[in-house]
């Protein structure tokens, strides 16, 4: 019996030195940083010079930073001002050895709507010349005041890389538009932004890493 019960031990141990992990280990980090270059940036959301991208110390996220990026219905918003849009084209100089995708977005700005009145955010970003795109749409319905946040989140499995060794520019767009509704537009003014004059209203894209 004891034989028995020493052989079984032994087996298990074995067979869990074999097993395939439950979770894949995250891919480790470059050591060199990337660096991202606004190599065009159109829309009426994103004029020229009003669009901003750093990249954090840790390799981990890059973010964009908008001063002109406000969709409005009313008093004071001109015809064409209810909806805005930005086209960006990204040049990231990846590390050697290493391509990456978009794993998480974090959209942040500031939401001022009447009761009645409505909006929408909506962004997909994509590489060049790639058919495969992300896409996203965000609802508000007034009342509401006050700064927003959504989060969009892909699936390690679903997530789409670059391919490695190519340099292909990374393509996000984004809009915004406010539908005034039935809210009394001649006496009030309603709102959506992705503006940022204090650097906390910005659009943080996660980055996942892989060894090529």
């Amino acid at each position: 019996m004891r034989n028995t019960l020493v052989a079984g031990t032994t087996l298990l141990a074995a067979l869990a030195a074999t097993a395939v992990p439950a979770a894949a280990a995250p891919a480790p980090l470059p050591v060199d940083k990337m660096v991202i270059d606004v190599v065009a940036a159109n829309g009426s959301g994103c004029p020229l010079g009003t669009a901003d991208v750093t990249v954090s110390p840790d390799n981990k996220a890059f973010t964009v930073t908008y001063s002109e990026f406000t969709a409005q219905v009313g008093v004071g918003a001109r015809p064409l001002d209810f909806r805005k849009n930005c086209q960006l084209a990204l040049n990231v100089d990846v590390p050697q050895g290493f391509t990456y995708a978009i794993a998480r977005t974090d959209y942040r700005g500031f939401v001022r709507l009447e009761k009645g009145a409505s909006a929408t955010q909506s962004s997909f970003y994509y590489f060049q010349g790639d058919l495969q795109t992300h896409k996203t749409r965000h609802d508000f319905t007034g009342p509401a005041d006050g700064d927003w946040q959504r989060t969009d989140t892909i699936g390690i499995s679903s997530v789409s890389f670059l391919p490695c060794g190519e340099r292909r520019f990374l393509n996000v767009n984004t809009e915004l538009r406010v539908n005034a509704g039935w809210s009394d537009r001649k006496k009030t003014t309603s709102f959506l932004t992705m503006d940022s004059t204090d650097g906390n209203l910005d659009t943080v894209y996660h980055v996942a890493w892989r060894k090529c």
